[in-house]
């Protein structure tokens, strides 16, 4: 079977979210608003990467951090390690809090892991999930 995964997230304030996401680097590739100004669909990308976003259509939750994680996000693979440090420090500038700075792994990538102003997760790195070792 073939099949690619693509992110979709909403957030209580979806044109902010896209602010934020054109800041740290990603391109509005389509749009569309309600008479509100919510965002009904959007589709951001960063090179290969696509994500999908909308405004909240219910007062959803939020997992808290607990330590350095709320227990789900959206990892965003970068191929070279200075990219990494790149997207954690333009997320800074846009308002993220930084949980996990950009960091050497012991299984031999690069990482870092922010906040951003709404409060959902993003992983950055240059570890590639489900390719072989």
């Amino acid at each position: 079977m073939g099949a690619r995964l693509f992110a979709y997230v909403s957030y209580p304030d979806g044109p902010a979210a896209l602010d934020w996401l054109a800041a740290v680097g990603f391109v509005e590739v389509r749009r569309q608003d309600d008479a509100t100004g919510a965002v009904v669909h959007a589709e951001l990308r960063l090179g290969d990467a696509v994500v999908m976003v909308a405004s909240d259509d219910a007062a959803y939750h939020r997992p808290p951090l607990v330590g350095r994680s709320t227990g789900s996000g959206v990892y965003l693979l970068v191929d070279e390690p200075a990219e990494v440090d790149s997207f954690a420090e333009r997320a800074r500038v846009a308002g993220a809090r930084v949980v996990v700075e950009p960091e050497d792994t012991p299984w031999g990538s690069r990482r870092a892991r922010v906040l951003d102003p709404q409060g959902r997760e993003w992983t950055v790195g240059t570890y590639e999930p489900g390719a072989a070792w």
